[in-house]
């Protein structure tokens, strides 16, 4: 059955060859429909199946054609019109457009003039000198395009957390609703809340194992059987591969520690046992302190825990870790001295000061975007629309007389709300570290935001010292999304983060967690390098409607992959605190 995504998905390739074709204006409605597709709160196929296409209808941005093309694709897998479009342009669109500075004109130009269809025909063309040949482009252009192609081969394989942990939560309540299954949790890098996932894992403790398997492959959901066995099964649901394990409650605790990972943490863990005479696998923690071939079998010497998770560890002594600190960054260490943190969850979270309206790309106005944050029971609020400047898509930015006519706007909202509202902006830091903002604009706002959008092919060096020259802008409260990513898309900047955040932490600006599962931009190990020097966070959602206010729990899980406690975070801060940062 076909996931909110996967139909997103159909819309923005759609949009990415009708750009790569020079057609102006269709894109932008596919784009828009295909976000709040995505962001759509229920499964749209179950719907469309039931019958009840009015859903479709009331979508943000989706008119007849567009609601006809998705029902078309529910029930029959396909959609014509992309089909012969598809024909036209027989271009891998995902694929070239993942390198840095291609887009889908540039993959359509590259297609007429050259014939490149897929990245193997980039590279050949690239490597024989005749990209910089095409009208346009240039030496620059040729040497990046094969400085990125590994990058854009590899990330394509992997889903992102935002698109699959949805799946991975409806796995979990088909399988409680088994009643031979008394337990069941997600493992693996899913667990761990990594930006990007290879597939679902789900483990299930039962006596019954095999008719749980059954069970599974049998469940509506599936679209196609992988493979299955007494003791594990593999399942396609849309694009996405969910594997599932079953084992006996009494060895679930373990199972679930080793298979949650990762891999460096397992290894490092099962090290700190053998030096304390312990060994730890799958089947539980056992004290082989007194045997002299600990290595001769799984279940060699006295088992001692093995049924709950934090029974593993505490066999060894140490306090249960949190699975998004499970990547040998130093867990282990900070469990055994005590100094294990104190993750931020979601209940810390006071506002969001990063959010957009229909006054640039959203889709709600100030008043609906301001009640959607009062209904989640936050103190404040932060509208930080685009402001004009380079790598604003569709020329959507604001200029100085509209953001001061939105302030204006914001006030007025504010005025009536139940929670603080701040008027913001996000300016766009330009490839020099500027963000181009009026003395006037800057007077009248309470947070700028400050995000890269274009010149994202820097060198490492450049790219760092624009960013220390955007947090070292007195003007300027929070840094956005810093490399620029879009995951599965393109890398970004390069830049030496510990660098940016003692300059960042030295000048009392914020580094963002941007919350949109596209970017968790800051990730695990940047937030942990920026909490290192001293740097303060903010976890902000970056959303564009209401519905996408609930990617606050993808930013809430990168931050807590960089050991970040509430203090750390500007908006778990109550409102006087937060004003007197926002100078």
């Amino acid at each position: 059955m076909a996931t909110n995504a996967e139909i997103a998905a159909r819309f923005e390739e759609f949009a990415d060859l009708l750009e790569a074709d020079d057609v102006e204006y269709k894109p932008r409605a596919y784009r828009r429909a295909a976000e709040n597709i995505r962001a759509h709160p229920s499964p749209i196929a179950d719907r469309v199946e039931a019958g009840d296409r009015e859903v479709v209808e009331n979508i943000d941005g989706v008119g007849d054609a567009i609601s006809s093309k998705i029902v078309e694709y529910v029930e029959t897998g396909k959609i014509e019109e992309l089909e012969e479009l598809r024909a036209e342009l027989p271009i891998d669109i995902a694929d070239i457009t993942r390198i840095e500075g291609v887009g889908p004109k540039t993959a359509g130009t590259l297609y007429r003039e050259l014939g490149v269809q897929t990245l193997d025909d980039l590279e050949d063309a690239a490597e024989a000198g005749e990209v910089r040949d095409v009208k346009g482009f240039g030496p620059k252009t040729e040497e990046n395009i094969l400085e990125n192609l590994e990058f854009a081969r590899t990330v394509g394989q992997r889903q992102l957390l935002g698109e699959a942990r949805p799946l991975a939560d409806d796995v979990l309540a088909f399988l409680e609703s088994i009643d031979a299954v008394e337990r069941c949790e997600v493992a693996g890098s899913i667990r761990r809340w990594r930006e990007t996932i290879g597939d679902v894992d789900v483990l299930a403790a039962t006596d019954a194992g095999e008719a749980v398997i059954e069970r599974f492959v049998d469940w509506d959901s599936v679209d196609d059987e992988i493979e299955s066995g007494p003791e594990k099964a593999s399942v396609r649901v849309g694009e996405i591969r969910v594997d599932l394990r079953v084992v006996v409650p009494a060895e679930f605790g373990a199972a679930l520690q080793y298979f949650t990972g990762s891999k460096d943490h397992n290894v490092s863990l099962r090290n700190y046992a053998i030096d304390r005479g312990m060994k730890l696998n799958e089947y539980g923690a056992f004290d082989v302190s007194d045997i002299d071939d600990p290595d001769s079998g799984q279940r060699v010497g006295e088992r001692v825990a093995g049924e709950t998770e934090a029974g593993m560890y505490e066999a060894l002594g140490l306090p249960w870790m949190p699975p998004e600190l499970r990547e040998d960054r130093g867990e282990i260490a900070a469990a055994e001295n005590g100094e294990l943190p104190t993750l931020v969850t979601r209940d810390d979270i006071r506002g969001d000061c990063h959010t957009h309206t229909e006054w640039s790309d959203g889709n709600n106005t100030i008043a609906e975007m301001v009640a959607a944050a009062a209904e989640r029971g936050y103190d404040y609020f932060g509208i930080a629309d685009h402001a004009d400047g380079p790598g604003v898509v569709g020329g959507m930015g604001l200029s100085d007389t509209e953001i001061l006519e939105q302030v204006e706007a914001i006030r007025e909202v504010g005025a009536a709300a139940e929670i603080e509202v701040f008027a913001g902006i996000e300016a766009n830091v330009d490839a020099d570290g500027e963000i181009g903002l009026s003395d006037e604009v800057i007077e009248a706002l309470d947070v700028i935001v400050a995000s890269p959008h274009s010149a994202l092919d820097q060198d490492a060096e450049t790219a760092t010292e624009r960013l220390i020259n955007a947090v070292e802008n007195p003007s300027i409260d929070v840094l956005g999304h810093p490399s620029g990513r879009l995951l599965n898309q393109r890398s970004g900047l390069d830049y030496d983060i510990s660098a940016v955040a003692n300059a960042a932490a030295e000048h009392d600006t914020a580094l963002e967690v941007n919350s949109d599962p596209r970017r968790l931009d800051l990730w695990g190990s940047a937030v942990q390098a920026a909490l290192e020097e001293g740097a303060p966070i903010a976890i902000n959602t970056d959303s564009h409607q209401p519905s996408t206010l609930e990617y606050m729990r993808w930013g809430v899980h990168t931050a807590r992959r960089g050991w970040t406690e509430p203090d750390d975070v500007i908006n778990a801060w109550e409102l006087e605190r937060l004003r007197e940062f926002l100078h």
